[in-house]
């Protein structure tokens, strides 16, 4: 009986106003009178699970793009490899256009017809660019002061590159290089930045 009693719910009370009548609910279910000053953050339910990245047909590894976004717009890189959730790791080569060894998302490229032989470049050095904490960027350790922050007429110090980073593009840059040399015309193809100009239908282009 005890048991009974203790899951069953306070039941409410009914008065009466004038001719009306009135449902008071019991002082447990009251609503309370203490609020938060501010909304309490949620986090969102997201119902959708992430997919994996499906690459485009034409994006194979060798095969030359041209990126349409970025501080390299308009240069022609050659794929390497393919990353996850849509990202492709890409190179100049550095000694033809300029551009690095960087990640560039797949939706800003522009995939060609023409291929580079891959045959050669050192895996290793591949894996080891496209592991997930290869493109952080390294903590400043010394904070500028006062008195380097408004000293005029001195020349802002250059970003050095890392001995590693510069080893790895060399490398994947040498084997590269020769298998380009091979074909004709295709360096000068590389070194040269697609634009458009006015009447150009790109959607009626053979890339």
């Amino acid at each position: 009986m005890s048991a009974q009693k203790g899951s069953e719910k306070p039941a409410s009370k009914t008065k009466k106003f004038g001719k009306g009548e009135r449902e008071i609910p019991h002082h447990t279910q009251k609503a309370k009178k203490f609020y938060p000053a501010e909304d309490e953050s949620k986090p969102k339910k997201v119902r959708k699970s992430i997919k994996p990245a499906r690459p485009r047909p034409s994006l194979a590894p060798g095969s030359i793009l041209i990126l349409l976004a970025g501080r390299f717009r308009g240069k022609r890189v050659i794929l390497l490899k393919h990353l996850p959730q849509g990202v492709l790791l890409v190179t100049g080569p550095y000694k033809a256009n300029g551009v690095p060894l960087r990640r560039v998302n797949a939706r800003y490229v522009i995939a060609t017809s023409v291929k580079v032989d891959l045959k050669g470049i050192d895996e290793k050095v591949v894996e080891k660019v496209a592991e997930e904490g290869y493109f952080t960027r390294e903590k400043k350790t010394d904070k500028v002061g006062e008195e380097a922050f408004f000293k005029q007429g001195e020349k802002p110090q250059k970003k050095e590159v890392s001995s590693a980073r510069a080893s790895d593009q060399k490398a994947v840059d040498k084997t590269l290089l020769t298998n380009i040399k091979k074909e004709p015309m295709l360096l000068e193809y590389l070194r040269s930045s697609f634009s458009l100009r006015a009447g150009d239908r790109p959607h009626e282009m053979k890339w």
